[in-house]
């Protein structure tokens, strides 16, 4: 009769340890795997000067819908296909700061001639600039990429 309670115990402590194995195992099969992507840090200093002149997209704009020259200090913002547009004549501060004076606009209501924006050029990457607007109290943080 031991030889049965023996074999009895010795089962049970073989099926308790099987399942404790069966968890360890399912929990690892459940976690994903955590693979570390690795970005690119923000140049360093800024180059702010890649806003000084190109041809500029917004990364979650078709070209289409809105893009933007710089050339000889002087900014068109052109929206619907090019059919509006807002340009803006930009007087630098400082290699990072800068003014957009509204000078001529078309088919946009909101904006009037001789509104000014105060510009900051926050950071960039590669080709990517991000920019800090203000306007009457209003803050718009908006990202670039320079296409040309």
């Amino acid at each position: 009769m031991n030889y049965v309670k023996t074999l009895s115990v010795v089962a049970l402590f073989l099926g308790i340890s099987q399942i404790n194995a069966q968890k360890k195992t399912d929990t690892k099969k459940t976690e994903p795997k955590k693979e570390a992507v690795k970005q690119k840090p923000a140049d360093n200093p800024t180059k702010c000067t890649n806003i000084k002149e190109g041809t500029f997209l917004r990364i979650n704009y078709p070209k289409n819908l809105w893009y933007m020259t710089i050339k000889d200090n002087v900014q068109t913002e052109y929206y619907n296909d090019g059919k509006e547009y807002v340009k803006s004549s930009l007087v630098f501060l400082d290699d990072c700061n800068y003014k957009a004076v509204v000078i001529d606009v078309k088919g946009n209501d909101r904006i009037k001639v001789d509104d000014v924006f105060t510009n900051k050029v926050i950071a960039t990457r590669d080709s990517y600039i991000k920019i800090q607007s203000q306007i009457a109290g209003d803050k718009y943080d908006f990202i670039l990429v320079k296409v040309k």
